[in-house]
């Protein structure tokens, strides 16, 4: 019987399946989408760290402007107050994130991910204080490639000691949207912060740390979903990083005042710079990639590169497949990005935001929710009267003491056998037993429709309720 002999690899000969991960520097870019890049991370950092120490006055006192209560489950948006079942305005919010994400997308392709998405914002800033700390691209790989020194040690432990401040801090703000900032302020300086306060902080903090100092483009390359179905979004009249071949290639080195047709080259001189300022070490020259983030880093590099070789700008640019393949100019490339898709998108996010901001504007700032009482469903009072037993929870979602007066219909007879008024604190619920009675035998036995009316006295606030009157057979 034959047998195949299978040779045996030593293990200082053996290959690994995977490649080794190697460590991404992006160079410092200028330009114009460098500065776009930068004005979005001051802009969604001054709110986001800025936002929980604005205080919103009030006839009660002032408060944070922007304080999501989960324990009290009250959120408050400057002067709103809102309740759990204010939960339809949450829904119709992410609605709008996500017409906004498609609208976007369709038009441009990854500009969330490449300005806007808190994974580029807090690499942006890490990557700053590695540059602070340990220069550009070149000191950063002569660093990394060295022997351990007391240089490196100390820039090295320095860099990872303001990323954690940043992040630690990150983390502080987090949670001042959950639990006023200034108690959490004063509670850390006393140390006696609650412990889900600090699971939290640390939590959000090494997250921060974690995916911003060292995951970096394998978030954006592994983790993230819209990578993966980002194509899905994409058509050929979609705006995206493009290098143009026709006019980039053949590639290759000369000198600024060589004839190109003479050397059959094109305007690309092959100085990789648009990979070496790639946040994900993608090269664009090679097409469309799932990796690209749409940061245009490549366009503002070879831009600069372009005016130093004193040719027209443009060679990676912003531009649809369409217009690359058909040479299509500027009016040509906006009639076709406007195209019905876009349109539709564009029609309808409107229709829902305005719908979004007349129901807040519209919005009843009083909240009834009526339960039975299960206890009791019905009995016979003194009077010989039918009595069903009901509770109310009364929310007042206004930042000033409201009086409410309740009443009750649908059934002849009926009547409020107890207090009609009730006092509701500024932003607070409130359960108010109430009773309702029918004179005995003025309605068939079984369950009647009835309604609760809940009007603010002094004010326009009406909410009418539905329930039911039970008379036993």
């Amino acid at each position: 019987m034959n047998q195949k002999v299978i040779p045996i690899v030593p293990a200082e000969q053996s290959q690994s399946l995977y490649e080794a991960q190697k460590k991404i520097h992006p160079r410092t870019v200028t330009g114009l989408f460098a500065r776009w890049r930068w004005a979005f991370v001051w802009l969604t950092q001054a709110v986001f760290y800025g936002l929980p120490w604005l205080h919103w006055s009030t006839e009660a006192g002032s408060r944070q402007a922007v304080l999501f209560d989960l324990a009290a489950r009250r959120f408050y948006l400057f002067g709103y107050v809102l309740y759990p079942q204010d939960f339809i305005y949450l829904t119709g919010l992410l609605v709008v994130s996500a017409l906004s994400l498609f609208l976007f997308t369709a038009v441009a392709g990854r500009l969330w991910c490449g300005f806007a998405c808190p994974q580029t914002v807090y690499t942006e800033m890490f990557l700053w204080i590695e540059r602070k700390v340990e220069g550009d691209r070149p000191q950063r790989i002569k660093l990394d490639a060295a022997d351990f020194s007391l240089e490196k040690l100390v820039k090295k432990w320095f860099k990872h000691l303001l990323w954690g401040g940043l992040a630690m801090w990150t983390g502080f703000t987090f949670v001042g949207y959950f639990t006023p900032i200034t108690e959490l302020g004063l509670a850390f300086l006393q140390t006696r912060m609650g412990s889900w306060e600090i699971f939290w902080v640390f939590f959000y903090a090494f997250a921060t740390y974690g995916n911003a100092g060292f995951m970096r483009e394998q978030v954006c390359k592994y983790m993230c979903p819209y990578a993966r179905f980002q194509s899905a979004m994409f058509d050929k009249d979609t705006l995206i990083v493009s290098y143009d071949a026709a006019r980039g290639d053949p590639r290759g080195t000369r000198g600024r005042g060589d004839d190109l047709k003479a050397k059959g080259l094109g305007d690309c001189i092959d100085c990789g710079l648009c990979v070496q300022v790639c946040p994900t070490g993608i090269d664009i020259r090679d097409g469309l990639q799932y990796e690209c983030i749409g940061c245009a880093g490549c366009v503002d590099v070879c831009d600069t590169v372009m005016d130093k070789m004193h040719y027209p700008r443009g060679l990676i640019r912003f531009t649809t497949q369409h217009a690359m393949s058909q040479g299509w100019g500027r009016k040509e490339i906006v009639h076709h990005v406007l195209r019905p898709r876009i349109l539709v998108y564009a029609a309808i996010l409107g229709v829902i935001c305005l719908a979004l901001a007349a129901s807040l504007v519209a919005r009843t700032p009083l909240k009834v929710d009526v339960v039975r009482d299960r206890a009791a469903l019905s009995r016979i009072v003194a009077g010989g009267k039918l009595e069903n037993v009901y509770r109310l929870q009364v929310m007042n979602a206004t930042e000033q003491t409201q009086t409410y007066r309740i009443a009750a219909q649908g059934l002849p007879g009926l009547q409020l056998a107890s207090d009609e008024d009730v006092q509701v604190g500024p932003a607070e619920s409130r359960w108010v037993p109430v009773r309702l009675q029918i004179p005995y035998g003025s309605a068939t036995p079984g369950s009647h429709p009835i309604h609760f009316d809940i009007e603010a006295r002094g004010g326009d606030a009406h909410v009418r309720e539905k329930s039911v009157f039970l008379v036993p057979r």
